[in-house]
């Protein structure tokens, strides 16, 4: 015979373990009630300012006030004797460059890094001077002053170089190629330097007529290569001369810079603040 089966007694008082949760909860929340009413002012701002200090890591001006005093809080635009390191320099090339895009072919100009300490700006002859010519075209002198500002900021040696192509010149003016190149690359320097306040003491000019092509001469896509104006940006430069000058922009003189373009720079063809290097006299 099976035995009966146990019938389980069911348990009423269940809501006794939620009531004593809730009482314990109670508790609780008054006892921290009753520690925050009588906290130590000292302690709780110690305990404030170091979880300030940990949230924001960030060096609070003193309490007493500091004498402000007008012209010392002024930013520099210039750090002194800080030279931009080279990425930064191909950038700001960069962005003068993209600047200009409606009035110079920007991608005929091309900056390279030849593998040194230097920084080379190729520019192709058509956007300086027409054919044969060393007068600055008149849409060359907002790019030219564009380049100025950076050459300026970035105060380095300038090296700017003419090169020609193979075709010989014959005219009262240029006798060979190696006076257009030359003449031209001092008409650069020229307008840089009296023109847009680039420092004479940190750029010079240099004539190689033919003799460094970067294509071979045997079609007039590669001669026009080889017709170009290069500005050399140097990584460092010498030690300053005394009489430096400010590195800072000089206002366009309209007079002069109409002379630049009619005549060129072509009168007497003196290097303002730089020289004429013939290759057959560099060692």
């Amino acid at each position: 015979m099976s035995k009966k089966k146990h019938e389980e007694h069911e348990n009423h008082e269940r809501w006794l373990v939620s009531y004593a949760d809730f009482i314990t909860l109670l508790f609780a929340f008054f006892v921290v009630m009753y520690s925050i009413s009588s906290v130590n002012e000292g302690k709780f701002r110690t305990v404030s300012e170091s979880i300030k200090a940990a949230l924001n890591p960030i060096v609070s001006p003193p309490a007493t006030p500091t004498p402000f005093q007008v012209g010392n809080n002024r930013p520099a635009t210039i750090v002194p004797n800080a030279v931009p390191s080279k990425e930064v320099a191909v950038r700001r090339l960069h962005q003068a460059l993209k600047s200009l895009q409606a009035s110079v072919p920007i991608e005929t100009i091309h900056v390279t890094e030849p593998g040194d300490s230097t920084i080379v700006l190729s520019l192709p002859e058509s956007v300086l001077f027409e054919s044969g010519a060393a007068a600055l075209r008149v849409e060359a002198l907002p790019f030219l002053q564009a380049l100025a500002e950076v050459l300026v900021e970035l105060d380095r040696q300038i090296r700017v170089q003419g090169h020609t192509d193979n075709v010989s010149i014959h005219s009262a003016l240029f006798p060979s190629n190696w006076e257009l190149s030359a003449i031209r690359a001092v008409t650069v320097v020229r307008a840089l330097s009296e023109l847009y306040g680039v420092p004479k003491h940190n750029l010079s000019a240099v004539g190689y007529a033919d003799s460094r092509p970067v294509m071979d001469n045997t079609t007039p896509e590669h001669r026009a290569k080889n017709r170009r104006v290069e500005i050399v940006i140097l990584e460092r430069k010498p030690a300053a001369s005394t009489d430096q000058e400010a590195a800072t922009p000089a206002p366009v003189d309209r007079e002069k810079s109409a002379g630049f373009v009619e005549m060129g720079a072509v009168r007497g063809a003196e290097p303002v603040g730089g020289e004429i290097v013939h290759p057959a006299s560099v060692p």
